[in-house]
């Protein structure tokens, strides 16, 4: 996925429209809502990354969208657009979205089904939903590349998890592992990633590794973690420590969240636009090279829609962040 202005994923100085507030052992995050452009854009919440917090393990980025009324807001159309250091998680639980890219992938991204495209050095994809669909809702999750693997080659993935049932859980792990269940698809860091699903009332416990951090992005119903509530649209996070996450639905229907995790990643990374770096002039150099149609990023085909032009630069220089001190 991809915003249309630089402003939707760029992060620099000081500067930054975000939320965050204490919640005992658990810092909220909350929202903010971003338009991915155009007179019917759709709208997606996001909560990663913002100026309290960057990263939750290697996770950089996170947006949340829907229910949306396709007929309503045009859905996703997402023309072609470069990525370079990260992977693309993406995830849904409602709708259809159709992916290709530049390694000649074509996809159809459903309910349940992880879809993950590593960019790497540099890769370019086009997202968009499908006449199939009459409600897309979701997330689309970016994963910071570390910096030995950060120019490895592009490359495409997709696994269906098998659901885990357990004290009124279900689970579908689509990345790491968790309750017993382990995804196949290879990461660059340690991770997790899962959805899971209370029934009304509901409380699960479960082992997570203590070295990782974790975040709870809440989908639908009031979920309590660690003696927190988190609401729908929320991400609780959890520092490093804890053999163990206690999940309670507080509501009298189903609760849906999606669990993140990982390794604390202590590399500073530039984040903007679509692109992963290092280095404000990684960031030059990126652009400059989509803006030329390098080959760098490759060509989409099969896609009518015209490519993305790069957004102007801003007058100062991007600089490195890394998340607060622990």
């Amino acid at each position: 996925m991809s915003g249309t202005e630089a402003e939707t994923v760029e992060i620099h100085g000081e500067g930054g429209r975000d939320g965050g507030r204490a919640g005992g052992e658990v810092e909220i995050l909350t929202p903010r809502d971003v338009p991915l452009g155009g007179p019917r854009a759709m709208t997606v919440r996001r909560t990663l990354p913002q100026r309290s917090r960057t990263l939750i393990g290697a996770w950089c980025f996170a947006d949340h969208y829907g229910p949306d009324d396709v007929a309503r807001t045009g859905g996703m159309r997402v023309p072609p657009h470069p990525h370079t250091g990260l992977q693309t998680v993406s995830w849904l639980f409602s709708g259809e979205i159709e992916h290709r890219d530049s390694l000649g992938s074509h996809a159809l991204v459903r309910p349940g089904e992880l879809n993950l495209m590593t960019g790497g050095h540099g890769i370019s994809h086009s997202e968009f939903s499908t006449a199939r669909t009459s409600v897309l809702h979701g997330v689309q999750l970016w994963v910071a590349l570390p910096e030995e693997h950060r120019h490895t080659a592009r490359d495409f993935r997709r696994h269906v998890p098998e659901p885990v049932r357990t004290d009124g859980a279900e689970i579908r792990v689509f990345l790491g592992a968790l309750a017993g269940s382990v995804s196949p698809v290879p990461v660059f860091t340690p991770l997790l990633g899962a959805e899971i699903t209370l029934a009304p009332h509901a409380s699960v416990t479960l082992a997570v590794d203590p070295a990782f951090e974790h975040g709870l992005l809440v989908d639908q119903g009031d979920v309590r973690l660690a003696g927190t509530v988190l609401r729908p649209a929320e991400l609780g996070y959890v520092r490093p420590g804890r053999g163990a996450l206690t999940l309670r639905n507080e509501s009298a229907g189903p609760a849906r969240t999606v669990l993140l995790g990982g390794a604390p990643f202590e590399e500073e990374i530039v984040l903007w636009w679509n692109f992963v770096g290092r280095s404000h002039d990684d960031i030059i150099r990126a652009r400059r090279e989509w803006e030329e149609a390098s080959d760098r990023f490759g060509v989409v085909e099969g896609c009518p829609a015209e490519r993305l032009p790069a957004p102007a630069l801003p007058h100062a220089v991007i600089r490195p962040r890394r998340n607060p001190q622990r």
